[in-house]
Formats: structure tokens, sequence, C-alpha cells
């Protein structure tokens, strides 16, 4: 059986869609898994078509001033079509993913955002289940989770270097394990859907 999901992410400088690739290439590691990137820069019949199409959506945005980027909240509130004919993105899974340039940043207060967004169409929400890393004297920054983020993945760029350089190598496999457990998860909740004789995720 196989799992289409999508990664549908704003990027304003190149890092956020680093990230997003990372989740991309976490998911893409568990078998008969199709992945889209798509980015949220133009609302176009494709998007929207890839969007319905997939069984689990991970968004991610830069946060900007302490939550999601203008261009990511006109995409959400763009999905009140979706929300208004009968729930249709409802019982796909969902994740969720956030760059800036603090350490902090207030990031927590995007990926809440997101969820928030998911709940409201009624998706199942998934984040991530990695230890936090760097929280000890024999810790690093290169540990997974170095954030310490749990309602999604995190990742930090310093403000003077380019998405070549950053988000740092930990981040990125932060962002590639929450890709492989939603993807894992999408297939688990599709099979047990099916086996119980509930209706699919919408497709």
């Amino acid at each position: 059986m196989q799992i289409k999901v999508a990664v549908a992410y704003h990027s304003g400088y190149g890092h956020t869609a680093k990230q997003a690739a990372a989740v991309a290439a976490g998911a893409e590691k568990v078998p008969d898994t199709q992945v889209r990137l798509v980015s949220l820069a133009e609302l176009n019949d494709e998007l929207w078509e890839v969007l319905q199409e997939s069984d689990a959506l991970i968004f991610g945005t830069p946060t900007y001033m302490g939550g999601s980027s203008a261009v990511f909240r006109a995409f959400v509130e763009a999905t009140s079509q979706v929300w208004g004919d009968n729930m249709r993105w409802k019982n796909k899974i969902a994740g969720g993913f956030t760059n800036s340039g603090n350490m902090a940043g207030d990031k927590l207060n995007a990926l809440i955002d997101i969820a928030l967004f998911a709940a409201q169409h009624g998706m199942v929400w998934v984040g991530l289940a990695e230890y936090g890393g760097w929280n000890t004297s024999a810790g690093s920054p290169e540990d997974i989770n170095r954030l310490g983020s749990w309602l999604g993945a995190m990742s930090q760029s310093n403000n003077d270097e380019g998405a070549d350089v950053t988000p740092c190598a930990s981040d990125l496999r932060t962002a590639e394990a929450l890709g492989r457990r939603i993807a894992e998860t999408a297939h688990v909740h599709r099979a047990g859907r099916a086996a119980v004789g509930f209706d699919e995720v919408s497709a």
C-alpha cells in the first residue's frame, strides 16, 4: 500500500527550504512512500491537487517576528474553502517544522500556529519523538533535536549565513527524523482504518 506525503512549505531565504528537503528525505526512507515537495509561494491548482491526494501533509514556515510568515498565513486562510467543503483534509496525518535566526526565536509559537491550523481541519497531528539534545555538559550542537522541540522540528540558521551553510547537520537530521516518523504513522493509520472498515483518508 503506497502512501503519499506532501511537504508544503514557505522559505524566505532558502533555509526553511533546506529543512523541508531534509523532512522529505526522511519520509522517503520509509518503503512504499511517495513524497512531493511543494512551495506555498504560489497557490495554484497543482498545489491544491497534490495536497488533496496526499495521506500526510507536513507544513513548514520560517518563524518571523515570533510567528509564521505572511506567505504561510495567506495559504492557511486560503484553505478555508477546503475546510468548508466537508472538511476534505479530515483524518490526514499532519506535522510541522520551522526555522529562525535565533536559538529560541519563539519558534514554538509558529509550531502551535501550524498545529492549531491542522486541528481545525480535523487532521491527526504527529510530533517529534526524539530526546532533547545539547542539554548536559557532555552534549553538543551535533546532538539530534538540539533545540529540544517535540511539537515539531525546529532548526536555527545564523542571520549572516546562507542556506549553503545552515541549518546545521544536526537540525537536518532532526528534520529527517520527523519526516520518517510521519510517513511511518501515515502507513499505520491508513492500514488501521482499512482493517477496521473505516473510510480511508480523504484522497
